[in-house]
């Protein structure tokens, strides 16, 4: 009577077990929606949220066309001490690793810049790397920026791998986080 019993309780549990697989399974978010926006900020180890800007040359750039390149996604502008102490660690990174996979974007809260300084600030740098316009804010929002400026390391599958709020970023840094990624 007591194996009966026994055996009755591990089937039970084994039912149970089952039945709560298959309810994980059925009810799992397969749209990838299920924060709905409600992760605080684009932090470390979630995937880069994805955005559509034009270049300065009127072209659109998607930052998700970009997986399978490391990305140092990089939020600026014109009138910003450390955005300009910064760009020429960009360019020079930029220049030595463009050939291996590796992009930068710059991105420009053109909302609380002047578009007009923008060219002239990318001439002055000599910068070769997407400089985009955010002339609705939409990218600055998405990523929450709060100050200027502010960096995201992106690995080839499109991982935030590090967040850098304020700056300047120092070359060595840029170039050390970069070569990470790179492996």
């Amino acid at each position: 009577m007591q194996l009966t019993q026994r055996l009755r309780r591990r089937i039970l549990f084994i039912a149970l077990l089952a039945l709560g697989t298959v309810w994980t399974l059925l009810s799992v978010d397969k749209s990838g929606s299920s924060t709905a926006g409600l992760i605080p900020a684009p932090q470390k180890g979630f995937l880069a949220p994805d955005f559509t800007l034009e270049t300065l040359e009127g072209e659109s750039l998607q930052l998700s066309d970009l997986r399978g390149k490391v990305v140092l996604l990089n939020f600026w502008a014109t009138w910003c001490p450390p955005c300009r102490a910064e760009m020429p660690a960009f360019q020079d990174a930029y220049s030595d690793y463009k050939d291996k996979d590796f992009v930068i974007v710059a991105v420009n809260a053109t909302l609380q810049d002047s578009p007009n300084d923008i060219r002239g600030f990318v001439d002055e740098f000599g910068l070769g790397f997407p400089v985009l316009l955010d002339t609705k804010g939409k990218a600055n929002r998405l990523y929450q920026v709060q100050s200027l400026p502010t960096s995201f390391f992106i690995d080839k599958e499109g991982i935030i791998s590090e967040v850098v709020v304020g700056g300047p970023i120092v070359e060595a840094l840029i170039r050390a986080r970069i070569e990470e990624l790179l492996r």
